[in-house]
């Protein structure tokens, strides 16, 4: 089989686990690395064996798919450029800045046909894909994302960079127009917002809490969900699900008619997942997991959130 060439736009902190990633990868060559710091990418070439680039358009031509994981707002021109020379891209969350931006890249991903998949990295977590199997019309549903504070990430508001990650784990879920939102945010540490809470109202009834901070004394990420005769609890830090449901045959529960089921799931190596499902998406000409719209999806929600924070912040500061 011939080798998919791949490239990384972007070595910093995530993009050299990609490059890393792929370079192991059967049936993959990395073709090369790309940064605007020549001695990072110069690096992580050498030790990975591939040709270093300080510009992104000197892949164009060499590679069949590439990541793209620069900051946020170079997504869009880079992606861009490599879509219109059917190059498939895996963007990191979110998909771009504006949707404006998500819909030019879609536009041009569904008349030329190369393929978008978006780093929602929560959607190959193994507790996540157990779920699938599980959830069905959930009706409510409560997340926690709580992070000790690191420097990296706070160039955006909490919502992108880590409630982003819930927001399309219970939009794939729910599967409803949303009817509302209801969000209050602070800045606390830095000038973005660090704490944040939503609630949405989905069209079928469902209703959904969010929170996500990144000023935590300890790191914490749950998500519960109730839909009817059965409640399900994910603890994805302790690598355990809990799922109690009414089947009449429970005793060792207050309620009755109530039985319990723990699973614990072995730890993996989710970008190793994500990275994997996208080169069998490249090879296959098959829709990725985490599509183009499903990041624009996101997206929207996120931006609505922060823009309802936003406005409420400048009130409280008038």
């Amino acid at each position: 089989m011939k080798p998919l060439h791949v490239g990384v736009v972007g070595v910093g902190y995530l993009g050299k686990f990609h490059a890393e990633k792929y370079a192991r990868m059967d049936g993959v060559k990395l073709a090369g690395v790309v940064d605007i710091i020549a001695e990072r990418t110069e690096s992580v070439a050498k030790r990975l064996g591939t040709e270093s680039f300080t510009n992104y358009r000197d892949l164009i031509g060499k590679v069949d798919a590439v990541s793209v994981v620069v900051p946020t707002h170079l997504h869009f021109p880079i992606s861009r450029d490599f879509l219109e020379n059917n190059v498939d891209v895996l963007i990191e969350k979110p998909i771009t800045e504006t949707l404006e931006e998500a819909d030019a890249l879609i536009k041009i991903a569904d008349s030329r046909g190369p393929i978008i998949q978006v780093g929602h990295l929560e959607r190959f977590n193994p507790a996540v894909i157990a779920l699938r199997e599980v959830v069905d019309r959930p009706l409510f549903i409560e997340s926690h994302r709580l992070s000790l504070f690191k420097e990296r990430g706070t160039e955006v508001d909490v919502v992108l960079d880590l409630m982003i990650h819930d927001i399309d784990i219970i939009l794939n879920f729910v599967r409803s127009e949303l009817r509302s939102i209801h969000a209050a945010g602070v800045p606390v540490i830095s000038s973005r917002v660090d704490i944040a809470n939503v609630r949405l109202v989905f069209e079928n009834g469902c209703v959904a809490n969010i929170t996500a901070s990144r000023i935590s004394l300890k790191n914490m990420r749950k998500i519960r969900i109730f839909q009817k005769d059965t409640y399900v609890s994910v603890d994805y830090a302790n690598h355990d699900i809990t799922i109690i449901r009414k089947d009449g045959k429970g005793t060792e529960l207050p309620i009755p008619g109530m039985s319990l089921q723990r699973t614990s799931f072995e730890e993996a190596d989710s970008l190793e997942s994500e990275l994997e499902a996208f080169v069998q998406s490249v090879r296959n000409r098959e829709a990725p997991l985490v599509s183009g719209r499903d990041g624009r999806n996101a997206l929207g929600v996120a931006l609505s959130i922060m823009d309802q924070i936003n406005k409420t912040l400048k009130c409280l500061t008038l």
